[in-house]
């Protein structure tokens, strides 16, 4: 709204803006100022993410594009152009190269499964169990974290002593005070070397999905419990009935969570087993590693992590569509 004011003497027409005016104008910018001030407060750690993910993620895409050997390791921009070779020959299940990946495929995919199901399992149960109140329930909470707290590197050399094959304390455990094993069993090569990579997954994992369950559990009214108690439903009825249900979005994303983690683990194999995995625990994160640094073809390493990249999102994108439409139809 504006008000016209006319002054004789010059014979011109002054508009000025009336205050009410002036002060909707002020309340705009205001509110545009509040609505951009979390974004403007995000900038820079949103500039950080993309120097740190963005810029190697973009020149991973075109060394995989590349013929990078050791040769161009210098200046890896003068590597002559592959086009599509490295991805042919990373999918090419027939020859040796393609045969390796597919395996160590494989093997990730029955690893990842194992290990996100004991990890919900166990950190489930655990949760369930830690919502009565009992005397020591803080100290079994706090101990129960102690994996999750534990630097990767310290947890898991502590692993590999234990699963020495002369002295370690599982093979002293299961053969010399068990009797389970008819001789001691190494753990670190060969198919054992599987279980074992399994457990230390498992051991350092179930924490995460405990505090995750446990964080849920608290917003579930303890009145639903006491109404099923009231209705003769046993503890199995309201862990199905009450617990479950209301723990599906918890459930939802922290399996997500817990896939991608244990799918892209390097650092428990690396330090597990070192450099070269054996063929049982060959996760393709080392794979990838192994095809990248130690035979010195970084194309054909690149070509294989973006093949890794796509097959995450297609995965994690057709679990979001599943998930979601399952909640839209559980509401209708």
């Amino acid at each position: 709204m504006t008000t016209t004011v006319s002054t004789e003497a010059g014979g011109r027409t002054v508009r000025k803006d009336a205050p009410g005016a002036a002060r909707g104008n002020s309340r705009r910018t205001g509110r545009l100022r509040r609505a951009g001030l979390p974004y403007f407060l995000l900038l820079p750690a949103l500039i950080l993410e993309l120097l740190v993910h963005l810029v190697p993620m973009v020149i991973g895409i075109v060394m995989s594009f590349k013929e990078l050997t050791q040769f161009y390791i210098r200046d890896w921009s003068t590597a002559p152009w592959s086009g599509l070779d490295n991805y042919s020959v990373s999918v090419d299940f027939d020859a040796p190269v393609g045969e390796a990946l597919l395996h160590s495929f494989l093997v990730t995919v029955a690893f990842t499964l194992l290990s996100v199901g004991l990890c919900w399992l166990i950190g489930t149960a655990a949760a369930i169990c830690m919502q009565d109140t009992f005397r020591g329930r803080g100290l079994l909470r706090a101990l129960f974290l102690v994996p999750y707290a534990l630097p990767v590197y310290a947890a898991v050399i502590t692993w590999v002593f234990m699963f020495q094959h002369d002295n370690g304390l599982v093979n002293h455990v299961l053969h010399d005070q068990l009797h389970l094993t008819d001789k001691p069993s190494f753990w670190l090569i060969g198919d054992n070397s599987f279980y074992a990579l399994l457990t230390v997954s498992v051991w350092k994992g179930w924490p995460f999905a405990f505090l995750i369950v446990m964080a849920g559990l608290q917003n579930i009214p303890r009145e639903l419990y006491e109404a099923a108690a009231l209705d003769g439903a046993g503890v199995w009825k309201q862990i199905r009935h009450i617990t479950l249900p209301s723990l599906s979005a918890v459930n939802q994303v922290l399996v997500l969570v817990l896939f991608l983690w244990t799918f892209n683990d390097f650092n428990t194999p690396y330090v597990l087993f070192g450099r070269t995995a054996p063929e049982a625990a060959d996760l393709i994160s080392v794979h990838i590693y192994q095809a990248s640094f130690v035979t010195w073809n970084f194309g054909t390493g690149s070509a294989m992590s973006v093949l890794l990249l796509l097959f995450l999102l297609l995965v994690t994108g057709v679990y979001l569509a599943v998930t979601s439409r399952g909640r839209r139809t559980s509401r209708v």
